[in-house]
C-alpha cells in the first residue's frame, strides 16, 4: 500500500506539472517580422492573461542575434527566415522548429538600378553583388548564379547589412543588390531598383517559428498556443491588409504603401512542420556548407520538436 500510494503520488506530481503553465513566455522579435504584428495586436498578450501568463517581448535587429537569444535562455520562442536556424544549428544551438508560414518566394530578389546594363543573372559575372551575409537572400544567390552556370565564386559579394546595401546600391558602389521585404518594396519604390529574378522556382522561403527546446518540451501546450495565435493572425493579416500595412508601418518606420506592396506578395500563416519542409531546409543548409559559407554539415531533422515525433 506504502509503495502504490508512493506511485500516485508521483504520478499525481507529473500530472500537476503537465498541466501547468510558465509564468512567463519571452518572445523575440524584429520590427517587420509576423511577431510584431502579433505583438502590437495584443491578441496574444490578451489570451495568455486570462491564463495567469505574462507575455515579454524583446526586440532584436536580426534573426541571427535572435536565436543567440534563444540559445542562452534570454528568450523563449522567436520567429525568423530560412538562414538563421541553420547557423544555429551548426553553431550548436538550442532550438525546435514549431512551424513554418506558407512559402513566399516573391519577397526576395536580385535587383539592379533601372539604366543597368545587367538583364539576367548571367550578366552577373565578375559583378558586385551586395547581400546579408548567411542570409535567406545568400542561399537565393546562390541557387541563382547555379541555375545560370556561375558560381559564387564568379562575383564578388560585398556583405553588408539592408541601411549600409541600400546607400553601396544608390550610390553605384556595388552592381546588384540581393534583398527581401519590406526592404525590396522600399526599394523598388524609392531607390530606383528593377527586378532580375526573385526566388520562384529556385527557393520556396519559408519564415521558421521556433522555440528552444527546454521551452517546447516543458511547456508544449503553451508553445502550441503560440502556433495556433500566429495562425489566425494570419488569417486576419491576410483579409485585412491593409490595417496590418498600418500597424507593420507603425513598428519599423516604413510608409504604409511601402508595406502594402510588400504584404502583396507576402501570405501569412502558421503550419506544422512536414517532411517536405525539412528536406527543403536540408537542401539550403547543404548548400552553404558546400559553398563553405556553413562550416560544418548539420541534419535539420535533428531539430524536430517532440511533439512531431510522437
Amino acid at each position: 500500500m506504502v509503495l502504490i500510494g508512493l506511485i500516485s503520488a508521483v504520478l499525481s506530481g507529473q500530472i500537476a506539472r503537465a498541466e501547468t503553465a510558465p509564468e512567463t513566455v519571452n518572445i523575440g522579435f524584429q520590427k517587420a517580422n509576423i511577431f510584431a504584428l502579433l505583438k502590437y495586436r495584443g491578441t496574444l498578450d490578451s489570451e495568455f492573461k486570462k491564463q495567469g501568463i505574462t507575455v515579454k517581448w524583446i526586440e532584436f535587429p536580426a534573426g541571427p542575434q535572435m536565436l543567440e537569444g534563444l540559445n542562452i535562455g534570454s528568450i523563449d520562442l522567436a520567429a525568423t527566415g530560412d538562414a538563421p536556424p541553420a547557423f544555429a544549428q551548426a553553431a550548436k544551438a538550442d532550438l525546435v522548429y514549431l512551424g513554418h508560414s506558407p512559402a513566399n518566394p516573391k519577397t526576395e530578389a536580385i535587383v539592379v538600378p533601372q539604366n543597368s546594363p545587367i538583364k539576367t543573372v548571367a550578366d552577373l559575372k565578375g559583378k558586385r553583388v551586395a547581400l546579408n551575409k548567411g542570409s535567406d537572400v545568400n542561399y537565393l544567390l546562390v541557387r541563382a548564379l547555379e541555375q545560370a552556370g556561375l558560381t559564387y565564386k564568379d562575383i564578388t559579394p560585398v556583405y553588408l547589412p539592408p541601411a549600409d546595401a541600400r546607400a553601396a546600391f544608390q550610390r553605384g558602389a556595388v552592381d546588384a543588390w540581393v534583398i527581401w521585404d519590406p526592404y525590396y518594396a522600399d526599394a523598388e519604390t524609392n531607390a530606383n531598383a528593377r527586378l532580375v529574378k526573385n526566388a520562384e522556382g529556385l527557393v520556396p522561403h519559408y519564415t521558421f517559428y521556433l522555440a528552444s527546446s527546454k521551452f517546447a518540451d516543458s511547456w508544449p501546450q503553451t508553445a502550441k498556443q503560440v502556433v495556433d495565435q500566429l495562425g489566425t493572425l494570419s488569417d486576419w493579416a491576410n483579409k485585412n491588409p491593409q490595417e496590418a500595412a498600418k500597424i507593420l508601418s507603425t513598428s519599423t518606420g516604413l510608409p504604409q504603401p511601402i508595406w502594402q506592396r510588400a504584404l502583396g506578395r507576402m501570405p501569412y500563416g502558421a503550419e506544422r512542420m512536414t517532411p517536405q519542409v525539412f528536406k527543403e531546409q536540408q537542401a539550403l543548409a547543404d548548400t552553404f556548407t558546400r559553398v563553405g559559407l556553413l562550416p560544418v554539415k548539420i541534419d535539420v531533422r535533428s531539430a524536430t520538436w517532440s511533439l512531431d515525433k510522437k
